[in-house]
């Protein structure tokens, strides 16, 4: 009891380390997981494709809704083993969503390593605590998201990259590692910029004979884990095989878009924030040695993805991500080094700016549960029709738990150069964590096709045979299979046209209308918060 109540004087030691760095970051990692459905968009469409594994047994390609879905798989393999470890625990979604929950958590430990390896033990948590606060990362974090992938073979082949001459053995095993998850995990284009980096970290490597070495193991490595899956893919599925093939290819052979290289940068000062301006605060102090390794490698790594993710995608936040782990060791120096007045303008940002919000969110949650104030209940219900909140003592527990931790961190963090990132990093955590579980519920039903599902299925008779469906994207088909076990097929196949039932989508009369022929209307409705979005069923 003596020492619990020092630390609660004290407050946790920086820089951080051992259990209390796990700790900070284990926070990170599992706030907001729990507790909710699938979302809408990415998050439910990767659970559709491991359930659709996971209950079918179909190992070797991922399916969404029994269709053929061209994505290497192994997010669906690990999302589907999660399901199966900890499905008796939590619901199916929650447990296989785990699966970002393992590969964040290996991009944060990659990450450390990599910074430990690059500027030394003391700067080594400041690392990964710049990746976890990215605004950019946090929602993507804590859905089912196979990029995850990417940014733990980032962080995890940088650091072996920095260390192949030390350790050659080791490292060459781990870049191996990070070069096969990528690859299986995201695809072709993603793992380009791990071997193009590959002659500079040799030539920048203090014994090339040593890191020769360590890359031919990491070579052998990445063959031996890469290998079975396409070949027993072509053995066995020869169509599902040039499909994949064929998606991995077709971005690369685009022409280069520096449009595209421009609205990827335009991102950055708020996604990558603040591990961008750290990174150029890093370049600037150090700009002398930029021609050392732990300026030049992240630098040129940064620069390759930006190449990659001009060509290969569509500026969207997603590949974005590709960007955070270099600029995340760039930022490493800068985060450390700043001037006091800077670091203390940094700091007070942080706290109030985390403080507001984290007042803000129990004002919200007044008015959803308590119903005060009145006119933001009414707004509330307004942005959610059918919306009914109610006062949860769980949630409500938690988050006095976490508003209490926030007040004891701003009270007792000691001023050392970690105190600005630590402030803004957990700041973030505890604001999502907030956000999570007291106005959850709120965003969980405008966000979920769950009553969607179980309405059509309720206004389909229980041996209804099949349904077609017209219009439904990637996201609808994953949600009806999830939720209430309904595969329809697309309405222009072959199957599609044998069937006497047929659910069409759209926001438009012409886009709702049946097809030629007896068509009867059973039952017409709309996703909570969905306004535009209508469906309606038809039976011939």
């Amino acid at each position: 009891m003596s020492e619990f109540s020092a630390l609660l004087r004290r407050g946790i030691r920086l820089p951080p380390a051992g259990w209390a760095l796990a700790g900070m970051l284990a926070f990170y990692v599992l706030a907001g997981l729990f507790g909710r459905d699938p979302w809408k968009g990415e998050d439910a469409i990767h659970i559709g494709a491991a359930w659709h594994m996971l209950h079918y047994g179909d190992w070797l390609s991922p399916d969404i809704a029994g269709r053929p879905f061209h994505e290497p798989p192994l997010y669906y393999w690990t999302a589907a083993l999660t399901g199966k470890v900890f499905g008796w625990l939590l619901p199916l979604h929650e447990a296989m969503r785990l699966a970002s929950g393992v590969w964040v958590t290996l991009a944060l430990m990659g990450l450390y390593y990599a910074g430990r390896e690059l500027y030394g033990q003391e700067s080594a948590a400041a690392s990964p605590l710049l990746l976890a606060g990215c605004a950019g990362l946090l929602f993507h974090a804590h859905d089912a998201q196979p990029m995850l992938i990417a940014l733990a073979a980032y962080g995890g082949g940088l650091g072996a990259l920095a260390a192949l001459a030390r350790r050659p053995y080791l490292a060459g095993s781990f870049y191996g590692l990070a070069v096969a998850a990528c690859l299986l995990g995201t695809g072709i284009a993603p793992t380009l910029p791990l071997l193009a980096i590959v002659p500079l970290a040799w030539w920048l490597a203090a014994d090339r004979r040593q890191a020769l070495l360590g890359l031919a193991i990491g070579g052998g490595v990445a063959a031996l884990a890469i290998l079975p899956w396409p070949l027993l893919l072509l053995a066995y599925e020869p169509a599902r095989f040039h499909g994949w093939l064929n998606t991995e290819l077709v971005p690369l052979r685009t022409p280069f878009s520096f449009t595209g290289a421009g609205r990827f940068l335009s991102l950055l000062p708020w996604f990558a924030f603040p591990a961008l301006p750290l990174a150029g605060w890093t370049l600037w102090t150090r700009r002398q040695a930029l021609r050392a390794m732990p300026q030049l490698l992240p630098l040129v790594f940064l620069l390759l993805t930006l190449l990659m993710l001009a060509l290969a995608y569509r500026p969207r936040e997603i590949p974005a991500l590709l960007m955070l782990p270099p600029l995340a060791l760039l930022a490493t120096p800068g985060a450390l080094t700043l001037r006091r007045g800077a670091a203390s303008a940094f700091d007070w940002f942080a706290m109030t700016t985390f403080s507001f919000f984290v007042a803000l969110t129990w004002v919200a949650w007044s008015a959803m549960a308590l119903g005060w104030p009145e006119r933001l209940a009414t707004r509330a219900v307004v942005l959610r029709p059918g919306f009914v909140g109610h006062f949860e003592i769980v949630a409500f527990i938690i988050g006095l738990l976490t508003t209490a931790w926030w007040i004891w961190l701003i009270a007792t963090t000691p001023r050392t150069p970690y105190r600005s990132l630590t402030h803004w990093t957990l700041g973030f955590t505890t604001l999502w964590l907030l956000a999570t579980t007291l106005i959850l519920p709120w965003f969980d039903y405008g966000k979920s096709y769950r009553p969607l599902a179980q309405a059509i299925a309720a206004a389909l008779p229980e041996n209804h045979g099949c349904l077609a469906e017209r219009g439904l994207n990637d996201t609808q088909r994953a949600s009806l299979a999830y939720f209430v076990g309904i595969e329809p097929a697309a309405a222009d196949s072959s199957a599609g046209r044998q069937c006497d039932w047929l659910l069409v989508t759209g926001d438009s009369r012409s886009e709702l209308a049946a097809p030629g022929g007896k068509w009867t209307r059973v039952w017409e409705g709309n996703s909570p918060g969905g306004r535009k979005e209508k469906f309606r069923l038809y039976r011939r």
